[in-house]
């Protein structure tokens, strides 16, 4: 990893964070160079990314950036990568934002004749199959949607239907993949991908607690880095709150540390947080 360009890496990343948010948003619109999206209350895509890396900021971008979000009744969220100039930091702090949480990119270059399945520290799990959900079958898509989004919500507390919009809409896109793992007939974890430029991402990865500490997630991320090599990328890169086993697996797989990302949020009387 000593040989790639972090911040050319932040742009690859950030861009794509945008893109995604933008194409899974009920609203969106472009801002600077990245996006600001609008998925409904409680979305996970409720954010404005992707900007902050080419210039700076005017203070009516920024007023227009809070009226996006409250206007719509939802607290402005900011995600931001770490080569973010000062100046525009102290314009978001003067309005009110406050840090909500830090996630690590991790990434890892795509060699064409690397085998990811053979960097499983254990082989793969006994057992454990993992297959490509087809985005025509509603009912597998859907069932995808829930096993995936399980690890970010309270155990055993069902799918909101703002998640499983956006997972739908990302799970028929020509450039995602959707990825099960089962356990006989039982589907026990679930993680997505999605390739475009020459890059390829790794999201939304959830293993059912009682399959967990198998290798599972080890799986899970080495048949998405095949279908990003076949895709043709020569990048993958996985964002992971720190110290959690997502991180930990990723590095188990050849990730290393590429920059953190700041969240921001604006608080506000009325104004629904959002993931």
């Amino acid at each position: 990893m000593n040989d790639l360009d972090f911040p050319g890496i932040a742009r690859v990343v950030e861009r794509k964070q945008a893109t995604a948010a933008a194409e899974l948003a009920r609203e969106s619109q472009p801002f600077a160079e990245g996006w600001l999206a609008f998925g409904g209350p409680g979305s996970y895509v409720n954010k404005a990314c992707g900007f902050g890396l080419e210039g700076p900021l005017t203070d009516a971008a920024l007023d227009g950036l809070v009226a996006f979000f409250v206007q719509r009744g939802v607290e402005p969220k900011v995600e931001l990568s770490s080569f973010t100039p000062p100046a525009l930091l102290a314009g978001l702090a003067s309005r009110g934002f406050v840090l909500k949480e830090f996630e690590n990119v991790l990434a890892r270059p795509l060699p064409p004749s690397e085998e990811p399945r053979a960097l499983l520290p254990q082989g793969w799990p006994s057992g454990v199959t993992v297959e490509r959900v087809d985005p025509a079958d509603e009912a597998a898509l859907r069932e995808y949607v829930t096993v995936s989004a399980s690890g970010f919500l309270p155990e055993g507390e069902p799918v909101p239907d703002v998640f499983m919009e956006a997972g739908l809409k990302g799970g028929r896109s020509a450039t995602y993949d959707s990825y099960v793992a089962r356990v006989g007939r039982e589907v026990v974890g679930a993680g997505g991908c999605e390739s475009s430029g020459g890059s390829t991402a790794l999201f939304g990865t959830s293993v059912k607690p009682a399959f967990r500490r198998r290798g599972v997630q080890q799986a899970l991320i080495a048949a998405r880095l095949e279908r990003g090599r076949e895709r043709g990328s020569r990048l993958a890169f996985i964002i992971s709150g720190p110290g959690i086993p997502t991180e930990r697996n990723a590095v188990r797989l050849g990730f290393s540390m590429a920059y953190t990302r700041v969240v921001l949020v604006k608080r506000g009387e009325g104004l629904v947080p959002s993931p």
